[in-house]
């Protein structure tokens, strides 16, 4: 009987340093795995989108300044006339 208590105290001590282990090896490590996996899942994306990498035309040295062109708001006067109201009682 005692031999039989032991080798069940034995098994729960791995068990519990079993996790604990598993638990600072996965912290250790998944960030890594979960980082390529989303790089994994990325490129799976854009192969299936037809994404291709802009070629840049520009020499190296040289700046390039983008700019967003400025759209200029067209006002439109003839959308009818002011109707001034006044709520009745009745």
């Amino acid at each position: 009987m005692e031999k039989a208590s032991i080798q069940g105290l034995w098994f729960i001590l791995f068990l519990v340093l079993g996790y604990y282990a598993f638990k600072w090896l996965a912290r250790i490590f998944l960030p890594f795995l979960m980082q390529k996996a989303v790089r994994n899942f990325e490129k799976k994306a854009r192969e299936q989108q037809g994404y291709q990498p802009q070629q840049d035309h520009v020499k190296e040295g040289e700046t390039v300044v983008d700019k967003k062109p400025v759209q200029t708001k067209e006002s439109n006067n003839n959308v009818g006339e002011y109707v001034d109201f006044e709520e009745v009682d009745d």
